[in-house]
């Protein structure tokens, strides 16, 4: 009885340090911010894309003064945008992101745009949900770092990033 204890032992004490090397292996993978995709540099072309775990794949974007931007959104996931809606939104440098955010939650008749914080909004896609993208573009601001947003109420917590101008 002994014996088969101890084999039982040694043989989950073994299992033990695999699994502690496969957890070593295990984590998402760290990604580099990349400047947008450009076709020349007149035009700076970048895709971003929101799920239903509400996270944009993109923290930063960076584009050169000047550009034209072009900016697609896609809504990878699957869940309606009365549940799980997204959208970009470009906030001006001043803008703080909260309080847009607030704001934004009680505009739902104006796909979650608050008209009384319009001059703190630069540009914003349209709102989408899964399956659906929209592409807009506009010309990049004043070199300086700005932040972007989802103002789908509560998703600005998770879903922002910083738009670096150079």
């Amino acid at each position: 009885m002994i014996l088969v204890f101890a084999a039982a032992l040694a043989i989950s004490c073994g299992d033990n340090k695999k699994e502690e090397k496969n957890e070593l292996k295990i984590g998402a993978p760290v990604e580099e911010a990349a400047p947008a995709q450009t076709t020349d540099d007149k035009v700076a072309e970048v895709t971003i894309t929101g799920n239903d775990q509400m996270k944009y794949d993109k923290s930063e974007i960076r584009v050169k003064a000047g550009q034209k931007v072009k900016l697609t959104l896609k809504h990878v996931g699957t869940m309606d945008k009365t549940v799980m809606g997204h959208n970009w939104a470009l906030l001006t440098q001043d803008a703080d992101m909260a309080a847009v955010g607030q704001a934004a939650a009680s505009a739902a008749d104006n796909d979650y745009i608050p008209a009384d914080m319009a001059d703190k909004i630069i540009v914003h896609t349209k709102m989408l949900g899964g399956g659906e993208s929209d592409t807009i573009e506009f010309d990049a601001p004043a070199p300086g770092t700005y932040t972007f947003m989802c103002t789908f109420p509560g998703h600005y917590a998770l879903m922002h990033g910083k738009f670096i101008v150079e």
